[in-house]
């Protein structure tokens, strides 16, 4: 991967409580941010953020609320199969979610070579503003898996 671009992205809406998830953690990375890789707090502009990406990203660590079953406030790490994702044949600029970014990037041949994904469980995800406590107590904690991926992708990269 010499000479890869990394890009962190949070994404979520803060309006759905555990749903803002995402924007909390790139909020903790931003006041320190990791010098490799590019952080920003995308919300729920999924199509800025497939915009984004065709500015010659190879992996994109997407940051976001992720139900699957586990204790609210679990952080995981998967990696969705991007040979896998269908080309999206239309764009709908308002339901943007991060299946169809990637799908959106697929469809106008954005050679984006991996994703990873740092999920929370979330608790609530109803119309509140703020964080339930077992996922607010996760924010520093995916930050710091966020960190570790960041400086995995370096070493394998070769930087220093």
């Amino acid at each position: 991967m010499t000479g890869s671009r990394i890009l962190v992205a949070g994404v979520g809406n803060v309006f759905l409580g555990d749903d803002g998830f995402g924007v909390a953690v790139a909020a903790r990375l931003a006041e320190d941010p990791p010098t490799s890789a590019t952080v920003a707090d995308f919300g729920i502009r999924g199509m800025h953020l497939a915009y984004e990406l065709m500015n010659g990203y190879d992996v994109l660590v997407l940051v976001d609320a992720v139900a699957r079953g586990e204790v609210p406030g679990t952080v995981s790490v998967l990696e969705p199969d991007l040979a896998a994702i269908e080309p999206a044949a239309g764009v709908d600029g308002h339901g943007m979610n991060p299946d169809s970014v990637l799908g959106c990037c697929a469809g106008f041949g954005v050679p984006l070579r991996r994703a990873l994904v740092v999920g929370c469980e979330p608790a609530d995800c109803s119309y509140r503003w703020g964080l339930t406590e077992p996922v607010a107590e996760s924010v520093d904690a995916a930050a710091a898996v966020v960190r570790e991926l960041v400086a995995d992708l370096d070493t394998v990269r070769g930087t220093p």
